[in-house]
């Protein structure tokens, strides 16, 4: 069985994990894409969004890491996309166009059932309406030996935090302070929860950060 991994998770100097406000114009929330900085450059970056170059360097090492080796993968509801509440229709399938960099089963967290939905490249959004364990159920048993990744929002990795769910986490601690948002941190004990340093790379856009356990 693969390990639960956080990866390529950007945080501000003062702990926002997103800006305020998020919409559609603003996905990351006000100021959010300051937080990827080092990220947007990369030539990983890029070529999941079928462009070309790019940076090379230990940026781009961490985000093909960010990436690589997972088998499935659990989403947020504001990570998914900006609506609230009911789904009004099926006309939103998240932020990423027809062939979202995932490519593989990828389950949604929220209160509001939804059919699945297969996404050219591999990808399929399975909306989870029973919980967090439910989601990492599902999302296990179909990864295999590989691992899951906990993609965000902020919400949800603290939620599988606090389950004492993730096996390692990588924050990009970017040189950005954004006063506001949405707070990584605030009542979690990482050292209770058993988590110590175990990669400390900096960069000039971040500081690359894992942490195990």
């Amino acid at each position: 069985m693969g390990k639960v991994r956080v990866a390529g998770f950007s945080v501000s100097i003062d702990g926002f994990g997103a800006g305020p406000e998020q919409s559609l114009q603003d996905p990351l929330g006000k100021r959010g894409p300051e937080l990827f900085q080092w990220y947007f450059p990369t030539q990983a970056f890029k070529a999941m969004h079928g462009g070309e170059g790019g940076t090379t360097g230990l940026d781009n090492d961490f985000a093909i890491r960010s990436m690589d080796g997972f088998g499935a993968f659990i989403l947020g509801r504001n990570m998914f996309g900006p609506i609230r509440g009911d789904w009004p229709d099926d006309v939103w399938k998240g932020w990423w166009g027809d062939n979202p960099p995932y490519h593989a089963l990828t389950f949604v967290l929220t209160h509001h059932a939804r059919a699945p939905i297969e996404m050219q490249g591999g990808t399929t959004f399975y909306f989870v309406t029973d919980g967090i364990e439910s989601a990492l159920r599902q999302a296990r048993a179909v990864a295999g030996a590989k691992d899951v990744k906990i993609g965000g929002g902020v919400s949800t990795v603290r939620q599988y935090l606090q389950a004492g769910a993730i096996d390692t986490l990588h924050f990009a601690v970017s040189p950005t302070v954004l006063g506001q948002g949405e707070a990584m941190f605030d009542g979690i004990d990482l050292r209770a929860l058993g988590y110590r340093v175990t990669e400390h790379v900096p960069t000039d856009k971040a500081t690359h950060i894992v942490l195990s356990r």
